[in-house]
């Protein structure tokens, strides 16, 4: 036992030990509850900036970024442990370093893409979204050309739209719709008459 806590504080292991506690600490953490994985995937807007954007030049992007680091530190703990005690000598010691590096590196981005199709891709909201909800007309009135509403996503914040008919109803400040078409052209969403009452969101 004395000779696993030498070899893992001896260097380069060392470099690598105090990463592995923080990785066990933060994953005792996430197994209790008391934090979350960071479940932020890379996204093409988002892959050049953060921790995500270097970790997708290096081919590793894709999974939550702490999975990532987490099998970065073990394999190059691993490695430099195995190699500090097959090695000895400051020369061998900086390859040992280098040697774990790159194995970390290597053997990642071979676990990666497995991880990257059990991991899910997280749903871009997008307008059609609104299609078959309520809203609630903010303009005096609603035409062919003309008209605002107020409508609540699925997630429970608002957003103000535009809103057209087809036909000749009236509409007035403060009424329900019913969102059943979005024009994408236009920008706008068509709407109809719809009771309040009936929308199974408000029960």
């Amino acid at each position: 036992m004395a000779q696993f806590v030498d070899a893992a504080l001896a260097f380069p292991t060392v470099l690598f030990t105090f990463l592995l506690l923080v990785i066990i600490a933060y994953w005792l953490l996430v197994v209790v509850g008391a934090v979350g994985i960071d479940g932020d995937i890379d996204t093409d807007a988002a892959e050049a900036t953060g921790a995500g954007g270097l970790l997708s030049s290096l081919g590793l992007g894709g999974v939550p970024v702490a999975v990532v680091v987490s099998l970065l530190v073990v394999v190059a703990w691993f490695t430099s442990l195995v190699g500090g005690v097959l090695f000895t000598g400051t020369p061998a010691l900086v390859g040992v370093l280098l040697v774990a590096l790159l194995c970390a590196w290597a053997c990642t981005r071979l676990i990666v893409p497995a991880l990257r199709r059990l991991t899910p891709k997280e749903r871009v909201p997008s307008r059609a979204d609104f299609v078959g909800r309520m809203c609630v007309i903010r303009t005096t009135r609603v035409g062919k050309d003309f008209g605002q509403a107020e409508v609540t996503s699925p997630d429970g914040s608002s957003a103000l739209i535009q809103v057209r008919q087809t036909g000749d109803d009236v509409f007035a400040a403060g009424s329900t719709a019913l969102i059943f078409a979005y024009d994408s052209p236009g920008e706008f969403f068509w709407v109809m008459p719809y009771d309040a009452e009936l929308d199974p969101d408000r029960h």
